[in-house]
């Protein structure tokens, strides 16, 4: 089932002992195009700290009334490697965050999740075998292609001809976590509606020109048939592809 990322943003978080804040970021990878950390907000519950979940804490995206459920308890996260919110992820922090929950990292084997096409929940009361070292003795290998999905909002769509539109919003697939879709609105210049691009039109993502460019036509935008964004929770499941040529 895809769910819109935009829709998800505020949504509680639980635990099997508590609710532990909310939905305030999405990180993924630009080149893979999956999402590879939730980013949470604890509120007054853990000051200042920013919370990174794996969705190998969800499995497959279960939603329970307007609460996102996390297969960890509080004690696990606050135990968690922490990371300062003003530096980017290094690989050696998601090494450390990977060996604390003890689950198979996604950079390793050939699958989207390293062995497996999907992100594996682990056993409800699963505890580490210790707390996690506060501060790690490498902060350098930022990957430079994890990024937040907040920050492309706005950016303009590039062809080879012009820029038309902006995105609006992601779908993602809530079992493999990876993004199907980004949504455009073209503008009301062209005709004002929204559509959907598929990762595999994206060239590249400039974040200084704030620009996406894609592989595809303005013609075969213009031409796109109107998306309308599933309400949340909604099934939605789209086969259309663009004619690049």
């Amino acid at each position: 089932m895809l769910r819109s990322i935009k829709q998800l943003y505020g949504k509680k978080l639980g635990t099997s002992d508590g609710d532990i804040g909310h939905v305030k970021d999405f990180y993924f990878n630009d080149q893979q195009w999956a999402v590879r950390y939730v980013v949470a907000d604890t509120g007054s519950w853990l000051t200042g700290r920013l919370v990174l979940i794996s969705p190998h804490a969800f499995g497959e995206l279960y939603q329970d009334g307007d609460c996102l459920r996390v297969n960890l308890t509080r004690q696990q996260i606050e135990n968690s490697p922490a990371i300062e919110s003003h530096k980017p992820v290094s690989r050696q922090y998601e090494e450390d965050y990977y060996r604390y929950y003890g689950w198979p990292s996604y950079w390793d084997g050939g699958g989207m999740w390293g062995v497996s096409g999907f992100p594996v929940a682990p056993p409800p009361h699963l505890m580490p075998s210790k707390k996690a070292s506060r501060g790690s003795r490498h902060n350098n290998g930022d990957d430079p292609h994890l990024r937040s999905t907040q920050a492309p909002n706005g950016y303009h769509i590039q062809t080879g001809e012009a820029a038309i539109g902006h995105v609006t919003d992601f779908m993602m697939d809530d079992k493999s976590w990876t993004i199907c879709h980004l949504v455009v609105e073209t503008g009301h210049w062209y005709s004002g509606k929204e559509i959907v691009i598929s990762p595999k039109d994206i060239d590249r993502i400039s974040y200084d020109e704030s620009k996406v460019f894609v592989k595809v036509t303005k013609e075969a935008i213009l031409k796109a048939p109107e998306y309308h964004v599933p309400l949340l929770g909604a099934a939605y499941h789209d086969t259309r592809n663009f004619d690049a040529s």
